[in-house]
């Protein structure tokens, strides 16, 4: 029996376009970033400036999430974090939240073939009291179709707030204490991480945060995992940011030397 009879014409697929992605984006694998976290910005302003109304945004928007989600797996990443929907999202008008949970739910029905095509692992970031059980359902769903795959995690904050997670963390950390579970001399940078959201993602720390919409602001996203992440802010709106432009990131990203408080080495 011949070797192409026992190819996985999925496997092969998925060789063939990593190939084509790592040639449009030119740089070698060992430059890029292991972690990208996104905050998705401008869906409401692309819908104004069209006159449409913010729901369209957001329905294009889901759009760029296919492409980007699909580009950074290709590309082999560890992980893919976006900040989807935070605590003080809340504050919006109730007919543009259930629209959101609507379209979340939808989006994770729609997904989960192209998550299990390119080898996605699923996860959520957040916290998950206060979701509607709709949206809680599709999460879990997608979670177990999605646990064995190895390839990127794509990480969604959805009803995440960087100051509300690290007040859970110190509140689990206190009740560890008081039940002598955990020495308080004991506690470090690491026990705190371990605390955390993102605790169970495989690369923690974003190497590199990306912001659309041209905002200098990282709105209470993953405050203390991006401590040493690298900064890109483009001006286009989430919609209209297509993997051109994610490669366009990575490659300034590229660029930087990071030196993480110390002095690098002449060479």
């Amino acid at each position: 029996m011949s070797q192409a009879t026992h190819t996985n014409p999925i496997a092969a697929q998925r060789a063939k376009d990593t190939a084509a992605s790592f040639a449009m984006l030119g740089l070698p694998r060992e430059v890029l970033p292991r972690h990208i976290a996104i905050i998705m910005d401008g869906n409401g302003r692309w819908a104004e400036a069209r006159g449409k109304k913010r729901q369209m945004g957001h329905l294009e928007g889901a759009k760029a999430v296919r492409a980007i989600v699909t580009e950074c797996a290709r590309l082999e990443l560890d992980v893919l974090t976006l900040y989807s929907f935070s605590i003080e999202n809340w504050r919006r008008p109730t007919d543009e939240i259930e629209f959101l949970m609507d379209l979340y739910v939808e989006y994770l029905q729609e997904e989960r073939r192209t998550m299990m095509d390119n080898n996605v692992r699923f996860a959520q970031v957040g916290r998950r009291l206060g979701l509607p059980q709709r949206v809680l359902d599709e999460l879990d769903n997608t979670l177990e179709a999605t646990r064995h795959n190895t390839g990127l995690t794509l990480a969604l904050a959805l009803n995440y707030g960087s100051r509300t997670e690290i007040t859970d963390a110190v509140r689990a950390i206190a009740h560890k204490v008081k039940t002598g579970q955990l020495d308080p001399d004991s506690i470090d940078e690491s026990t705190i991480s371990d605390h955390l959201y993102t605790a169970p993602l495989p690369v923690r720390d974003p190497d590199l945060l990306i912001r659309t919409a041209g905002e200098m602001r990282v709105s209470n996203y993953l405050l203390w995992q991006i401590s040493y992440a690298e900064l890109h802010v483009a001006d286009v709106c989430w919609p209209d940011f297509t993997p051109e432009h994610l490669r366009a990131a990575i490659r300034d990203f590229a660029k930087r030397h990071r030196k993480f408080g110390g002095v690098p080495e002449k060479s």
